[in-house]
């Protein structure tokens, strides 16, 4: 088994491999990326056992076979290189030889058959999504989902297909996003949760493709193919919860304020908040908006005035800084709109400007109560 590939080409496709793999696996050989040569293609695989990707290759051969690679060694090899061909052999001493412009390089190889088969999935649903609203979706959400082992539910982004069009959610309890584009449509109603790491994964290298993703589904699986990629990953398994009915419908209080000047002020005054609750209070009057923080076990305290276009009552509301932080800078757009009913209802935030057609984000933050 020998082929011929470039160095800097191989690079860049087992570095988006790698993330797949996890620092202590349980199984020795999820430390090796699986190589399966079909003449002049080339199929390199990364697996954790729950998440799978495979990249191809064209590459120059004439053989077949498959072997396992200690993935962290190649990787490192592989970053010294300067743009060249590399001749890979795998020789009958169980040891693929690396040959480079100015040396040879040996690695032991495990038996590409003890590497984990992937799943076929029996008969699965198929929707079409551009690459650049999935990585949108993705990077908008996921910052919400939650990280408590207890609700695996809502460690991952639900993700709601259906003809009318496109609807992902990420709740942890405390905040909440909903993004949804009519623009694009799915055939048949489905709907499934999607775990964090191979969201991630796809995150990173959807921003700079510009392909159509092909998501595949059933039950237990799904998988996404694009460009020369396939990721499969396992859906965490249970029941997503009614997101819709804590969206409070009636808002008659309607805040209008430039989105990275109010950003800066809670970033600032929040500075001065309690260490744990992370408490701060918006003070909302005619058209001034007045954000407030203090530590009363430090007697640290801060305040802020800011200009604001408001219609409703006289309010005061607490929140948690940090939601609000990164509600606020996950969003684009130059203005915000927070809508609030009571103090003790959530805010929801929305993007006032800057949406493409068909597009919608909500994101919903619960308010904290306020010590007057």
């Amino acid at each position: 088994m020998k082929f011929i590939v470039s160095s800097s080409y191989l690079l860049k496709q087992l570095q988006v491999l790698g993330s797949v793999i996890n620092s202590n696996n349980t199984l020795p050989i999820l430390d090796n990326f699986l190589f399966e040569l079909n003449n002049s293609e080339l199929t390199v695989s990364a697996s954790d056992l729950e998440t799978t990707m495979s990249a191809t290759l064209s590459i120059d051969s004439k053989s077949k076979g498959s072997v396992a690679v200690p993935a962290k060694l190649l990787l490192e090899i592989l970053k010294t290189f300067p743009e060249q061909p590399l001749t890979f052999t795998v020789a009958d001493n169980n040891t693929v030889e690396i040959s480079s412009n100015s040396g040879k390089y040996a690695l032991a190889y495990a038996a590409g058959e003890e590497f984990p088969k992937s799943v076929n999935l029996e008969d699965p649903s198929v929707t079409l999504v551009p690459a650049d609203v999935l990585a949108t979706a993705v990077s908008k959400t996921i910052f919400a989902a939650g990280n408590d082992d207890l609700r695996p539910v809502m460690s991952g982004v639900f993700f709601q297909f259906s003809p009318e069009g496109l609807t992902f959610v990420a709740t942890d309890a405390h905040k909440l996003v909903k993004y949804a584009r009519a623009d694009v449509k799915a055939s048949q109603v489905a709907d499934f949760i999607m775990p964090k790491k191979p969201l991630n994964i796809l995150k990173s290298i959807l921003g700079s493709s510009d392909a159509e993703v092909k998501i595949e589904y059933n039950d237990s699986n799904a998988t996404f193919s694009f460009d020369n990629y396939i990721l499969m990953c396992r859906l965490i398994d249970g029941k997503y919860p009614n997101y819709e009915a804590v969206i409070p419908k009636e808002n008659p209080n309607k805040l209008l304020i430039d989105r990275s000047l109010f950003l800066s002020s809670v970033r600032r005054v929040a500075i001065f908040s309690n260490k744990t609750t992370h408490q701060i209070r918006l003070k909302i009057a005619g058209a001034e908006l007045n954000v407030s923080a203090e530590d009363i076990d430090y007697s640290n305290k801060a305040e802020e005035r800011l200009t604001c276009d408001y219609q409703g009552d006289d309010l005061q509301i607490g929140f948690n800084s940090r939601f609000l932080i990164e509600m606020l800078t996950n969003l684009q757009s130059d203005v915000i709109m927070l809508e609030m009913s009571l103090p003790n209802r959530a805010g929801i935030l929305t993007p006032a400007d800057g949406l493409e057609e068909g597009e919608t984000v909500t994101m919903l933050v619960m308010p904290v109560m306020l010590n007057s």
